[in-house]
């Protein structure tokens, strides 16, 4: 089948994307941009890409028309706080008008469970968009999840941050709601089962593990499972404001994405009944294996997706191209360079820093930074990086944003997502003659944004310097 896959570079599409090639399925993946497909070269061999933003107005002949079926799995809640509602409508009036102009039989979306009679704002944009993909010409079938747990997933880091740093929590009434986590590998299997699958054609369904579990019970099967004490201790009144702050300082969510996470948290994600594990013949896994299932793929470095990628975990605009070309006029630059005597085992520390690994020297500065940032708003140290050696442009890297990772040409260009007065690029190159070129570059905004600059030039002297003869070291 020839199949069409929106939100490819999304935790869910990246997951997906493999298994539909391995079933031998030709998949054209839909993306706003190509360069932030984070693929290796083999898979990105096998696919077909067409670039375009739903939320745009409709392009005739964009897209291709002998699609058999489509995956919509676009989401908007974590990119704004007040009208993710009206851009998720859009995008799915603007995906009817693309289908209408193809064969496409079948469209699968993921939406989330709703069956509490007072939903919360996500949840209802999640039922409209559903009765807007059933307006369509094409078969449409619904897949409802609540928590997706799985290694990378938001829910999943979440509950790791909250149990592996803070061994006792004072946490809201919302922790005691109860849901139906389900893992990520079911939530595969359901979404590869029922395509083509003319039983589940214009119906939706309900998908969830085999347990309803409170998220206070999700922390602590947690905490057993890794060998963790932990206390909860559980409030009447905390606010959702304050809710949404607790979840944002503490873990490595976005504001928005807490706020919104806390909106839904306070409604019952259970599902209703279980008539697609019939039909498929599907046995979801218990929450505990999801973990442990999460962790064989963490220990093993093979954490396919992370939500921490999207554009949405920072601050950073949707279209990468406007910040690749490093402005030259109007910037304040610190370059250092040093000779190497062996460029790929250079290129290969270039390829590790951040995350686990720090930034060479003086870590700890490093995450007096984050904690500034993450205290003023920005997104401090706690993304990290999802892969310990590989980069693709897009990824998010600790406070910055790959946007240019090409080891061919031997260059790794960052922007930085922090709170700054300005614009931040940090650029590593080696070049013909074996020297490694390291170029901190800041874009000032007006006066407050030199005085920034200035005040920690002693810091880069030692810092920039000490970081490039450690990436050096062989």
């Amino acid at each position: 089948m020839k199949i069409l896959l929106t939100g490819a570079n999304g935790y869910i599409g990246m997951r997906l994307l493999p298994q539909l090639l391995d079933q031998g399925h030709e998949v054209v993946c839909a993306v706003r941009d190509q360069k932030r497909l984070s693929i290796d070269a083999e898979t990105l061999s096998k696919i077909s890409i067409v670039e375009v933003d739903f939320l745009d107005e409709f392009k005739p002949n964009l897209m291709p028309t002998d699609i058999d079926a489509a995956y919509y799995l676009i989401h908007s809640m974590s990119s704004s706080t007040t009208d993710f509602d009206e851009k998720e409508a859009v995008s799915a009036k603007t995906f009817n008008r693309y289908m209408k102009d193809t064969n496409v039989e079948q469209v699968i979306y993921l939406s989330g469970i709703v069956n509490d009679k007072d939903l919360s704002k996500h949840l209802r944009s999640r039922k409209n968009v559903e009765d807007i993909l059933f307006q369509g010409g094409y078969n449409l079938t619904v897949l409802r999840a609540g928590i997706i747990v799985g290694s990378g997933s938001s829910s999943f880091e979440i509950i790791r941050d909250l149990c592996e740093k803070l061994p006792i929590m004072i946490t809201p009434k919302w922790v005691l709601t109860k849901t139906q986590p389900i893992a990520i590998r079911d939530v595969i299997q359901f979404l590869t089962g029922v395509l083509g699958n003319k039983k589940t054609f214009n119906d939706s369904f309900d998908i969830g593990g085999p347990e309803v579990l409170t998220y206070k019970s999700m922390l602590e099967q947690y905490a057993k499972a890794r060998g963790i004490k932990i206390a909860i201790y559980t409030v009447p009144v905390m606010t959702p404001k304050l809710s949404s702050y607790w979840l944002y300082f503490v873990t490595s969510t976005s504001y928005k994405l807490a706020m919104n996470l806390v909106d839904s948290m306070k409604m019952e994600v259970v599902a209703k009944d279980d008539r697609l594990q019939q039909i498929l013949g599907i046995t979801p896994h218990t929450y505990q294996e999801a973990i442990e299932m999460a962790f064989v793929k963490i220990e093993q470095n093979l954490v396919v997706s992370s939500w921490k990628d999207s554009m949405v975990s920072g601050r950073m605009n949707k279209n990468l191209q406007k910040f690749i070309q490093v402005p030259k006029f109007g910037v304040l630059k610190d370059h250092q360079q040093i000779n190497v005597e062996n460029p790929e085992k250079v290129l290969e520390n270039i390829w590790k820093i951040g995350g686990e690994n720090g930034w060479y020297y003086a870590n700890w500065l490093w995450k007096i930074r984050g904690l500034l940032d993450k205290f003023t708003g920005g997104v401090g140290l706690r993304r990290g990086r999802t892969h310990p050696d590989r980069i693709y442009a897009g990824d998010s890297l600790d406070f910055w944003r790959v946007l240019v990772a090409d080891k061919k040409d031997k260059r790794l260009l960052l922007f930085a997502e922090m709170k700054l007065p300005g614009e931040a690029w940090l650029e590593f190159r080696i070049d013909e003659q074996n020297k490694l070129h390291q170029t901190a570059t800041f874009r000032p905004r007006g006066l407050k944004g030199r005085l920034y600059w200035y005040s920690i030039v002693p810091l880069h002297f030692f810092i920039f310097g000490g970081m490039i003869r450690n990436i050096a070291k062989t």
